[in-house]
């Protein structure tokens, strides 16, 4: 058996398994295209982690968990009489010669910028909308929400050249949202924040950052150098709302020198 019959051969013993599941196990006869929705989004979590973490032995496993959920929305869906695994492939493989012109078609697209330029106006026709917005899903993280906003903006013309041109508006948008602390107006706060948030992000994209990534990693030094903290305290048998600043500062650099990441 070669590597392509091997690979079918797998996917279609996967499929056999969730025909019998769906038979025979009580959980899984019960689940429903909308209660196998949060297990998805976890799922995509999980993945996301085993990338971060660099995990080549996680980042199958999780892969194996979220083809799982593909094969259980198409079982559903051929329950439905909806649509199965089949149209499901199907569809998205005619979608990608549709929208790779360049490649299966006449167009020439020598650029990334020019490719995604065409998929988006593609996307445009395909869907019947008026704005490259419209694709951007209104249940995504505000921060990766950001993200999508400026690369579709982008893909219609609309973006900086380089991530040194966003600089100006980083500090145009800070010093308005210094000013706003005068009104102390919470709206007006918050407004000028999420501007400058916005244009944050947007320097990231363009810089080529995960801003998501980068807030993780952050979050993640925070928590070893703040256990740290509390670990020491407890060694010394104190907890640190007992000490004063200066003793969790000289602790919080202790830790900041066992992690530089």
């Amino acid at each position: 058996m070669n590597s392509r019959e091997a690979k079918l051969d797998a996917f279609g013993r996967l499929l056999d398994i969730m025909d019998t599941l769906r038979e025979e196990c009580p959980w899984d006869r019960k689940q429903t295209l909308e209660t196998l929705r949060h297990l998805t989004i976890e799922e995509t979590y999980e993945l996301a982690d085993a990338i971060e973490a660099k995990d080549l032995r996680e980042i199958k496993n999780e892969l194996g968990d979220l083809m799982l959920h593909m094969v259980f929305y198409s079982k559903i869906g051929s329950e439905k009489r909806a649509f199965d695994i089949a149209d499901v492939l199907n569809t998205v493989c005619e979608k990608l010669i549709h929208r790779h012109p360049h490649i299966y078609g006449d167009v020439e697209a020598n650029t990334e910028e020019e490719v995604k330029a065409n998929w988006e106006a593609i996307k445009l026709k395909e869907k019947g909308t008026t704005s490259v917005l419209q694709g951007v899903p209104k249940g995504l993280p505000s921060l990766v929400k950001a993200i999508r906003i400026g690369d579709k903006a982008r893909g219609a013309g609309f973006d900086w050249d380089k991530p040194q041109d966003v600089w100006g508006k980083i500090k145009e948008e800070l010093s308005e949202f210094e000013e706003s602390q005068l009104s102390q107006n919470q709206n007006d706060i918050e407004g000028e924040f999420g501007d400058l948030l916005f244009s944050l992000v947007n320097f990231a994209r363009l810089s080529e950052i995960d801003p998501e990534l980068a807030l993780e990693r952050t979050n993640k030094k925070f928590i070893f150098r703040f256990s740290y903290m509390e670990e020491k305290a407890r060694a010394s048998g104190k907890s640190l709302s007992d000490m004063q600043l200066v003793e969790m500062e000289k602790l919080w650099e202790e830790a900041k020198g066992i992690s530089k990441d």
